[in-house]
């Protein structure tokens, strides 16, 4: 259990550097040599399996060389009481490292990056004896239809949901430091109401992450813009699909771990036991670091995926400091919605626990 929420951060950064990996993106010309879209996505599979297998090897020989099981280096044994050297390496934990973390990301890229196929309408019958007699007009193309945000109102209610069911079940005093993850509900450890509603909380945000950055463009748009206004909601507009997402699991994590801050800290004195141990900060690290990679990744992508636009824009004589104007006002936007956003849901999460 400690393992899924470092496991999933883990796939979610192996699938947002597959997905951008410019190896694996079909090109023109493979289908002859036989890897077409499938067989690329297979690849890409097999790429990041051979990635994490790799890390993984490499973080269980620190792990083994830390506890002193390896031995020869000045740093054997360093770490040998934290991660419980006199007794032997849990067969599951090797497991879990070695064997789960690289088929969960490579089974998720092979399923996530599976070509679709796309639904055509049907043509209806040609008439041989009239299309010899008049040329049948050219069918009218159809407008491109615009994304509809429908995981706003559903984040929003969500977070509602969890932040009432953690009101009702959170009422409680301040938690136990000497407890590993003692939350209020229950004096043995942890109440399911209150991680639930956390859980749900963190939902929301993730859902409601495309929504608020389209409605973050359509906000920069409003009114009579300037070129560089303009500019910069057009595309949060355009990348709220693939940005978005990343943008809410990272304030889902840090909304937790601002709540978590909040909560542990009126526990935490300074000559007192600690609720938090290395480990725990190891893990809490690891999380947030895969978390921003992802969004820092995926705003890459899209930046990758604005390079025609952007080359014809400059052909056209627009500066490169409009170019940069209009990223920074999208960063500064997007800072001065999500930062408050996260902030108070983190602070309404801890409220019914540190009354």
């Amino acid at each position: 259990m400690w393992c899924a929420v470092p496991l999933a951060a883990v796939v979610q950064f192996a699938l947002a550097v597959a997905r951008t990996d410019p190896s694996t993106r079909p090109r023109a010309g493979l289908d002859a040599a036989g890897l077409g879209p499938v067989r690329m996505s297979l690849l890409a599979a097999a790429s990041t399996a051979i990635s994490c297998t790799l890390g993984s090897g490499v973080a269980l020989l620190v792990c083994l060389e830390l506890r002193g099981d390896l031995g020869g280096t000045p740093l054997s044994g360093s770490a040998e009481r934290l991660l419980d050297g006199q007794a032997h390496l849990p067969w599951g934990a090797t497991l879990t490292l070695l064997g789960l973390l690289p088929a969960l990301a490579s089974a998720t890229c092979a399923v996530v990056l599976r070509p679709r196929r796309e639904a055509t309408a049907p043509q209806p019958p040609v008439d041989p004896e009239a299309e010899t007699a008049a040329p049948a007009p050219k069918p009218a193309v159809p407008p491109t239809p615009k994304p509809v945000y429908t995981g706003l109102p559903w984040g929003i209610a969500i977070i509602s949901v969890g932040l009432a069911m953690e009101a009702y079940v959170g009422r409680g005093p301040a938690p136990d430091p000497d407890t590993l993850l003692s939350l209020p509900g229950r004096t043995d450890g942890a109440s399911p109401g209150v991680i639930g509603g956390w859980l749900l909380a963190s939902l929301g945000l993730v859902l409601a992450g495309p929504g608020l950055t389209h409605w973050c463009g359509v906000l920069l748009s409003a009114g009579r813009p300037g070129a560089v206004r303009l500019l910069a909601g057009r595309i949060l507009q355009d990348a709220a699909t693939r940005i978005g997402r990343p943008l809410g699991v990272l304030c889902a994590v840090a909304s937790g771990a601002l709540a978590a801050a909040e909560l542990y800290g009126a526990a935490w004195e300074g000559s007192g036991p600690r609720p938090f141990g290395p480990l725990t900060g190891l893990g809490a690290a690891l999380v947030m670091a895969c978390v921003t990679a992802t969004a820092i990744t995926a705003a890459l992508d899209s930046r990758q995926s604005r390079t025609g636009t952007t080359a014809a824009l400059q052909r056209l004589g627009l500066p490169a400091s409009m170019l940069r104007g209009a990223a920074v006002l999208r960063t500064c936007v997007l800072l001065a919605v999500l930062t408050p956003l996260t902030w108070a849901i983190a602070e309404l999460a801890a409220l019914p626990m540190t009354r």
